[in-house]
């Protein structure tokens, strides 16, 4: 037994879509919340990322929302803000289902632990699992690229973690760095208050034309697989999609907002400049360039390959068969993480199966 740790069979970090798919199945096994497992949660509140969305994001403008697991999102106002109507339907799920998620909670770090158990130090006190499902997504780590200069700008720099909505900029000079689809969704925002816009990426935007159906979401996210099998950091499933050409993109290209520009060499005290001379004058840079997995806590555990990220096997860590990783590669997406979840639970179960608890072997659980 770990002194001072409380002892449960599992302990799944974040409440986000992973997190939460991942505790109903736990339910469904037949483990208690709260007594068999606990669910710790970094937010004040529920909502996972969602509830960080900037005010204009309406749950209309939603692409590739999947409800969790067991409970649909009906009737939702799709004028109102995502944040709002996806943290309501997350709470609702929680509470439906008896969760009891503990927030605000910090895991600082995951270790090994005493006869057999990992050891999870956190801000509510330290758990001593047999198993851990790890869903923190990557909101926590957003990505700031560096560039020559870049102190000395005497505007404003803020991530998309930070991005308030569009009247934040209204008459200024904005450049948007970033290729993804939240560049796209500030650039098309931006523009109808802004003085100016300029919108740099490091490679050219591949723009999706037709249907995106079951196939060519299985081909994007073997992509995804494929790398985090071979223990490379994960890119999002959106990275090897390209961005869909809506009509408010076709708008966008039509204008001239979307016309795109390579990356800049340097950033000057008043804007961006590149290598042929040219330059761009900035009030405001806003980098859209993503986020990396939240993964830190589980240093300890030395579970990163050579090439920089965990090698994974369905949900599994492979050098460590009771961390499963959900939300993380590929299945970072809505959809993928509730299958994540249940595929975890699924691997989970087996490993506790074999050495089972007497409460959980009475209950029936097994």
């Amino acid at each position: 037994m770990n002194e001072f740790a409380r002892d449960v069979d599992v302990v799944v970090v974040g409440a986000g879509q992973a997190g939460l798919s991942g505790a109903y199945h736990l339910r469904r096994a037949g483990l208690a919340p709260g007594r068999d497992f606990v669910v710790l949660d970094h937010a004040p509140r529920p909502g996972g990322a969602w509830q960080h969305r900037w005010p204009t994001l309406t749950y209309g403008k939603v692409h590739g929302m999947h409800a969790l697991p067991g409970m649909e999102l009906t009737g939702a106002d799709p004028l109102r803000p995502s944040a709002e109507v996806i943290g309501a339907y997350f709470a609702a799920y929680e509470r439906t289902f008896e969760l009891d998620v503990l927030r605000p909670v910090d895991v600082t770090a995951v270790r090994e632990g005493e006869g057999g158990r990992l050891l999870v130090e956190s801000s509510a006190g330290a758990f001593a699992p047999r198993a851990l499902i790890n869903a923190t997504g990557t909101w926590d780590r957003p990505f700031w690229p560096r560039y020559p200069g870049q102190e000395t700008f005497r505007g404003r720099q803020l991530h998309t973690a930070d991005y308030p909505g569009p009247q934040a900029f209204a008459g200024a000079r904005v450049v948007v760095v970033g290729g993804g689809a939240s560049g796209v969704q500030h650039l098309l925002e931006i523009a109808d208050v802004a003085a100016a816009t300029t919108w740099v990426t490091r490679r050219p935007p591949v723009f999706r034309e037709g249907p995106f159906g079951e196939a060519e979401g299985r081909a994007a996210v073997a992509l995804v697989d494929e790398r985090v099998r071979r223990g490379l950091p994960p890119r999002s499933v959106v990275s090897v999609t390209g961005l869909a050409l809506t009509d408010a993109v076709r708008a966008g290209l039509a204008s001239g907002v979307l016309d795109r520009r390579p990356m800049f060499d340097r950033i000057t005290p008043t804007g961006v400049a590149w290598a042929d001379g040219s330059s761009a004058e900035a009030d405001v840079i806003l980098w859209a360039t993503g986020f990396r997995a939240a993964v830190d806590h589980l240093a300890p555990l030395h579970l990163r390959e050579p090439g920089g990220g965990i090698r994974v096997e369905g949900t599994r860590a492979v050098r460590d068969e009771r961390i499963h990783l959900v939300g993380y590669g590929p299945s970072a997406s809505t959809i993928g993480a509730n299958r994540a979840g249940r595929a975890a639970v699924s691997e989970i179960r087996r490993l506790l199966a074999r050495e089972p608890e007497p409460a959980l072997a009475e209950a029936g659980a097994f």
